[in-house]
């Protein structure tokens, strides 16, 4: 999409072939059946902040795709401040993924992160041509951002270990049908190359 403001005000990385999306990581987790959820999450959470860590340093941008909780009056700060500071289940998760000053953005109302969201906008404006799914649940608003992110002829990485849902057996039917129906790559994120996934390769 061509842009007619090049510098995005100021703000970086403006080219970006390759995006990292934490989905629904900014999480209370306060909903019943969550207990598997919570215990799956947190070594997850772990593993994610270390790919997004070795994701930075590749010039490969974080965006946090969270839902607003049927919250259409919040923003995403707020979001940040009820899993950081209400007792909520979902700290622990959200201490370990807390957002930096030069992470993007996308407020999402529902399952996918692209309905109804400026997340569309925000990978053609940085040019991406991948993006690596991260976060909850695997076999909810993974799998449903999978989708659309395929049929947008996006190339689709789910690490599979940092996704969660309630229970292993759900993460594992949704990694299987990512992998043999959106033609998504589940390489564990510590063998990732992310060199060869900028390059397209």
């Amino acid at each position: 999409m061509p842009a007619n403001n090049d510098d995005l005000h100021g703000n970086v990385p403006e080219n970006a072939a390759v995006a990292l999306l934490l989905i629904d990581v900014i999480n209370d987790m306060e909903f019943p059946g969550a207990e598997g959820l919570v215990e799956a999450a947190v070594p997850m959470a772990h593993r994610i902040a270390e790919l997004k860590r070795r994701a930075k340093a590749a010039g490969i941008p974080a965006v946090y795709v969270n839902d607003n909780f049927g919250r259409w009056q919040s923003d995403f700060r707020k979001v940040v401040e009820h899993a950081l500071h209400d007792g909520v289940r979902g700290e622990e998760v959200a201490r370990i993924l807390e957002p930096e000053d030069d992470d993007y953005f996308v407020l999402k109302p529902k399952h996918s992160g692209f309905y109804a969201t400026t997340l569309d906008t925000l990978l053609s404006y940085l040019g991406a041509h991948s993006v690596i799914l991260t976060g909850v649940a695997a076999n909810i608003c993974i799998l449903f951002t999978a989708n659309d992110a395929y049929m947008r002829d996006l190339n689709v990485i789910v690490p599979s270990d940092c996704v969660a849902s309630n229970t292993p057996e759900e993460t594992g039917h949704a990694l299987r049908q990512m992998e043999s129906i959106l033609k998504a790559d589940v390489t564990v994120s510590t063998e990732l190359d992310l060199e060869k996934i900028r390059a397209g390769k």
